[in-house]
């Protein structure tokens, strides 16, 4: 099933929420809409991103360069770079897969669908390649928890 995840592009000065289209193995595979849980879905994308990483590491390494309107786009974030992975290890499915899903429970993030949010790993969520889905990152502004 394709879903619409938006995506915060920092440094854009356009449009910083861009809407980005997963391919995943989601549901009952109905063309009007699916079913899924809320736990599918976080573990679908994670996956898809860990698969994402793991082949940008395999890649080799290129000549890059940068336009002036990608360094001007980037100066804006606060951080211009060619988006090179330094690191040699591989991300980890299992481990990733564990922490998306403590992260969500223990509010880390939250996932809305269109503007209705999705609370529960076990919600059942009827969506079509028309919805979008939101990861928004929660921040704690103080050093306290309570």
């Amino acid at each position: 099933m394709k879903i619409r995840v938006n995506i915060k592009s920092m440094g854009k000065r356009r449009q910083s929420i861009v809407p980005v289209t997963y391919d995943l193995p989601l549901g009952s595979g109905e063309s009007s809409g699916t079913s899924f849980t809320v736990r599918e879905l976080i573990l679908g994308l994670t996956e898809a991103g860990v698969t994402d990483y793991n082949q940008r590491l395999e890649q080799p390494e290129i000549l890059k360069c940068l336009t002036k309107e990608a360094i001007e786009d980037k100066a804006e974030s606060g951080k211009i770079s060619f988006g090179t992975i330094y690191g040699e290890k591989k991300a980890d499915l299992q481990a990733a897969m564990d922490n998306a899903i403590q992260c969500f429970e223990d509010g880390i993030y939250r996932i809305f669908l269109d503007e209705r949010p999705l609370k529960e790993l076990n919600e059942a969520v009827e969506a079509g390649e028309d919805n979008v889905f939101t990861f928004v990152r929660l921040t704690m502004l103080t050093g306290r928890m309570w």
